[in-house]
């Protein structure tokens, strides 16, 4: 990890227009000599002059102005590329055969009768940029550590199977098994990086596009993290992040850049694979797509390593003494390079080079088929090795490579540079017979002829494939692999639950709180305490735990160089180097990219870690779904909180905050086992069963979603007879009824427990009616057994039919049921199928808005009042009880005036 003096510092530069000079005669003096340099050598040459000093003012540490962005070439001079350590002809040989392999694979799996398709093009275009980093960069993992760490971009996953076919840990099978999961299984392929379906090979699904580059800066920072807390050694851990320009317009992919500027993560680079194409078209057709990222990269404090040209354009540039070359290639649009990609070597001499005499003189000697062959420096070996050699020696900085590539590179004039190239599967017999010979491989005409093309492999004994394994044994393993070295943990017994099952006692106390109050006690685990990752998007003091603060301290790389403003205050906010709590400030994606980082360092780096992330629920699966689908990709395990949950319950906030559907969100997610506790100790028993499920012996791959409020209530104690088996499979009687001629049974989850209570009063004092008050702690895993019940049974006729827990449960409770939550009716009406006897749901639903909880939930009819009328509503249909009962209580209560409510209980935070 880099010092802080290796650091940029907090002010870069600027211009030092309120600071007196103190020499204006030595001012002059420079002044004098620049004018000089412009009237006697021209401005290129005085352009030159002041490039140059600016970069000695950086090399010696003196703040100067960033430069948004340099000229439309290399970074790296021709004289400052290292020695190539590799045998390039041995590695050009090795790159054709995979590259014929990718194209082949895609090409069979959109045969007849299959036709899944696939993407050629992407691959076409990186296949330098893996190999070089294959042979010579990326670290594997058999020295029992984590290696690198690498975000394939995910349309270049044929190109990874193509390598691995050539390495012999994919066979032709297999190969002919892509996108084919089921139906060619055990041999089926993934067609992009996703983990969960390839647990062994993949470690990160990238191809939701913006999540790649997120991910890879937090999991550069899981890194340090781990680091700094003597959890793992990760110090020769490395972070590639391939990525696709088009890719970088993802709100995503741009939108955390200054967190790893502000941690010098130098253990992190990007590489950009700018092909200068979208699925559609040109990313930028009129303009320069890596001078825009070099401005914003530049900007955000990273290191920038443009890799523009190849080495056939070196000598040009070299004779380019009046900056003429530079100029034309500076001002030239991305539309027009696109379009030379796919014209003759005539062309470009007369568009590119034909309007000035000086630049047609450079070319006068060269032949047509020369300029067509002046290549981009994404394709050129040793320009890229170069590159990452740098971007690994940088200190400091994160480092982003911008390598300049033709999307569909080798495959053909039909596929080279063209807009559709991304949607083209299929090769014809002439654009393989073209590519092979591209590709210079011993193919015959009749294999290409008859039936599908073949794969080429140059047989195990030969010298290009021992050249691949022995730089794979050299750089530590194969890659991709994912690897599962973590042991179970032990796990804390039933004394660190304790409080939680004593409730609240007289005090009220919030859900959130009550959770707040299990976390802090299984932090202070002597095993698993430390493994804790707290998680936080700038919310700690809203949900009671700024009580952590002096304690778990919260992690800053620099520590606290400061006097924090309230440092005499018991619950004082501190920063430390080996802080416990990840404070991300306002970032939701931010966060939940930490949260997938910590829930799969087991697998990353072999030791668990425990990640706790809370937040406003509303911008949980809401705003961050597509990464909770990204976590269950990547088989990350944690828990997830969303506080200040339900539709009715966050006073005030009004219409965005107002969270009445993440639990039917949830729901969507297999990996996703969702509870929506009301107790404290229920709580304590859902935590404490989901750390064994996902850390202890057998673990799984999954993740806990709890919502939780910031209404204070009384939490009963845990009872003697307390059904743990209905708590955590999703339904428990927490009451009774005690009274009343007729029976019914509420059904209630979260926050409108206590209302389902205060109906069951009503009921028995005012109505006869003898209620039970159940507490749905999870509609979701009830449904989901009632689900899986439901298929065993349509596919096992035969066998004794098995009935589902919610219909076991409620078997013999007599009466109608009503479910009422603080979310909308299709949470609770997920069990509906499978609930004996009348079933009515009550819920929130529609927008959200400000108001006192009371007339919220007057308003939605589902405060206790509007409870009893719905118990009586299912009584009067099944003719237990007269309907004109159903009036008397509406005009009883006034449930068609919200300010007839009680306002409810108010405030609360946590």
């Amino acid at each position: 990890m880099a010092s802080g003096s290796d650091r940029n510092p907090i002010i870069i530069g600027g211009l030092p227009s309120q600071v007196p000079d103190f020499d204006p005669e030595e001012t002059q003096e420079w002044l004098d000599s620049l004018d000089a340099a412009v009237d006697e050598r021209g401005r290129e040459r005085a352009r030159y002059l002041m490039l140059r000093l600016i970069e000695r003012a950086r090399e010696k540490r003196v703040a100067v102005p960033e430069m948004r962005s340099t000229d439309y070439v290399n970074t790296i001079a021709t004289k400052d590329e290292p020695f190539f350590p590799g045998n390039e002809e041995i590695e050009r040989k090795v790159l054709n055969a995979t590259r014929w392999n990718a194209a082949v694979m895609v090409s069979r799996a959109q045969r007849p009768g299959i036709g899944v398709g696939g993407h050629i093009a992407t691959f076409a275009s990186s296949a330098s940029l893996y190999d070089v980093g294959f042979n010579h960069f990326f670290r594997g993992k058999d020295d029992g550590k984590g290696g690198d760490q690498i975000f394939f971009q995910g349309h270049a996953s044929p190109g990874v199977y193509a390598r691995a076919f050539l390495l012999d840990r994919l066979n032709a099978s297999q190969l002919d098994a892509f996108r084919q999961e089921k139906s060619k299984a055990p041999n089926g392929l993934s067609s992009y990086p996703h983990p969960r379906l390839m647990p062994d090979f993949w470690e990160f699904p990238t191809v939701s596009m913006g999540l790649g580059p997120l991910g890879a800066i937090y999991q550069a920072r899981m890194n340090r993290y781990m680091q700094a807390r003597d959890i793992a050694d990760t110090s020769d851990s490395h972070v590639w992040a391939f990525l696709g320009d088009g890719e970088m317009d993802e709100p995503e992919s741009l939108g955390q850049l200054s967190i790893a500027a502000r941690e010098g993560l130098d253990n992190l680079t990007f590489v950009v694979n700018c092909n200068l194409q979208r699925l559609d078209g040109p990313v930028r057709g009129n303009g320069k797509i890596m001078q825009e990222l070099e401005s914003q990269f530049r900007g955000a404090g990273w290191n920038v390593i443009k890799l523009v040209w190849d080495r056939s354009w070196d000598p040009l540039l070299a004779q380019d003494r009046d900056g003429i070359l530079v100029n034309k290639l500076n001002t030239t649009p991305d539309g027009q390079f696109q379009t030379y990609a796919t014209e003759t070597g005539a062309y470009i001499r007369d568009h590119f080079f034909g309007d000035d005499q000086r630049l047609r003189a450079m070319v006068e000697n060269m032949t047509d088929d020369q300029i067509l062959h002046l290549g981009r420096g994404g394709h050129d070996h040793k320009k890229i090795y170069a590159a990452y050699a740098a971007a690994k020696a940088h200190k400091g900085q994160p480092t982003v490579i911008l390598a300049q590539t033709v999307k569909g590179w080798t495959l053909g004039p039909n596929f080279e540079g063209r807009n559709a190239t991304h949607q083209m599967k299929k090769l014809t017999v002439e654009d393989l017979k073209g590519f092979r010979d591209r590709l210079h491989l011993p193919i015959a005409d009749k294999e290409l002829e008859d039936g599908l093309p073949p794969y080429y492999h140059p047989g195990r004994d030969s010298e290009e494939i021992q050249y691949m394994h022995d730089r794979r044994k050299a750089n530590g393993g194969y890659v991709p692999t994912r690897v599962v070295r973590a042991k179970p943990l032990q796990l804390p017994d039933d004394k660190a639950y304790a409080g939680a099952k004593k409730g609240s006692g007289h005090q009220k106390i919030a859900t959130t709180m009550a959770f707040v109050r299990v976390l802090k006690d299984l932090m202070r685990d002597k095993e698993i305490g430390k493994r804790f990752v707290p998680i936080a998007p700038d919310e700690y003091r809203t949900f009671g735990m700024d009580a952590f603060f002096p304690s778990a301290k919260i992690y800053n790389p620099l520590g606290q160089i400061y006097e924090s403003v309230d440092r005499e205050l018991l619950l004082a906010y501190k920063e430390s180097p080996t802080g416990q709590m990840l404070h991300d400030g306002i970032t939701e994606a931010g966060c939940t990219a930490s949260l997938i980082a910590a829930g799969s360092a087991y697998a990353t780096h072999g030791e668990p870690l425990i990640p706790v992330y809370v937040f406003y629920s509303m911008f949980g699966f809401q705003r961050t779904g597509d990464q909770f689908w990204q976590m269950a990709d990547q088989l990350a395990r944690g828990f997830v909180l969303g506080a200040t949950a339900g539709r009715t319950t966050l006073t005030g906030e009004g219409l965005q905050h107002a969270d009445g559907h993440s639990q039917l969100l949830a729901s969507t997610n297999p990996a996703c086992v969702a509870y929506d506790p009301a107790y404290g100790y229920e709580i304590a028993h859902i935590v404490k069963d989901g750390l064994r499920r996902m850390y202890g012996e057998n673990s799984e791959d999954i993740f806990y979603y709890l919502t939780v409020y910031n209404e204070p209530i009384q939490h009963p104690a845990e009872p003697a007879d307390a059904d743990v088996e209905g708590i955590l499979k999703g339904l428990h009687r927490i009451k009774a009824g005690e009274k009343g001629e007729h029976t019914a049974q509420i059904l209630a989850s979260g926050v409108a427990v206590p209302w389902a209570v205060e109906a069951q009063q009503i009921l028995a004092d005012e109505w006869n009616v003898r209620a039970d008050v159940w507490s749905a702690t999870s509609w979701n895993e009830l449904r989901r057994d009632a689900v899986e019940i439901e298929r065993h049974n349509l596919l096992h006729p035969e066998e004794e039919q098995r009935v589902p827990y919610v219909t076991r449960k409620l078997q013999n409770a007599e009466g109608p049921k009503v479910a009422v939550s603080d979310w909308m009716r299709s949470v609770p009406d997920q069990i509906a199928r499978w609930v004996p006897g009348t079933y009515q749901s009550l819920g929130a639903d529609g927008f959200g808005f400000a108001d006192t909880r009371g007339a919220a939930r007057r308003f939605f009819h589902i405060d206790a009042q509007s409870i009893v009328l719905g118990v009586l509503t299912e009584l009067a249909r099944e003719g237990k009880v007269d309907r004109s009962l159903l009036k008397q209580a509406i005009d009883r209560y006034q449930l068609l005036d919200v300010t007839a409510a009680d306002a409810g209980e108010a405030g609360g935070d946590a």
